[in-house]
């Protein structure tokens, strides 16, 4: 459990460090705007390691904890020494690619930001269930639900709240975050969905 322990360091470290300095903080954000027309395009990774408040942070280290572990497991049962690279590759691109659908639909908007590692969660979120769909797992933190119900009502909600756009929370981040986590998974391993299939049923 090494590097799920390692990135939750560092996640907290650099908020910790960027709260002291919000001219910092300002700098590591996603801004579509900025990466667009500034060129800036290390926002679409450092915003992963960046948070709002403590609530903010907190939730995605809880998360973060408890998904990681599971899915850094399974990379090192099936992919031996080369786990631990691929599990650090899904993260670091998953917080990429959870950002860019937010950079395109931002691009022309200068006071748009978005932070915090949630866009990678959720795609280790949605590689734990597809591995594992039968596992409860706590919706709001005490209601359980079974890992594979959890992830339709974490995309429909996602896909909703999105299209609604009423609060500050980037949901685009959090759906195509768990859908490149199924991807992911399912490229380095497509009998992962028949695994899937066999353990549903």
């Amino acid at each position: 459990m090494e590097i799920t322990y390692g990135l939750m360091i560092i996640i907290g470290l650099v908020t910790y460090v960027a709260w002291q300095r919000p001219e910092l903080h300002r700098r590591l954000m996603l801004n579509p705007y900025d990466v667009v027309q500034g060129r800036q395009y290390h926002r679409l990774l450092t915003s992963g390691f960046v948070h709002n408040n403590t609530t903010h942070l907190f939730l995605n280290l809880f998360t973060l904890y408890f998904m990681g572990r599971g899915v850094e497991t399974v990379f090192a049962m099936n992919f031996g020494s080369m786990g631990p690279v691929l599990y650090v590759t899904l993260f670091i691109t998953a917080v990429i690619v959870a950002n860019i659908p937010t950079t395109i639909k931002y691009k022309d908007s200068p006071h748009y930001n978005s932070l915090g590692a949630s866009g990678a969660v959720s795609a280790l979120v949605l590689a734990f269930i597809l591995n594992d769909p039968q596992q409860e797992l706590e919706l709001y933190l005490f209601v359980p639900i079974p890992g594979y119900l959890l992830g339709v009502l974490f995309i429909v909600y996602s896909v909703v709240m999105s299209k609604r756009n009423v609060d500050n929370i980037n949901h685009d981040a959090h759906l195509f975050g768990a859908l490149y986590g199924m991807i992911f998974m399912l490229a380095l391993r497509p009998e992962t969905f028949n695994d899937f299939i066999y353990k549903l049923f």
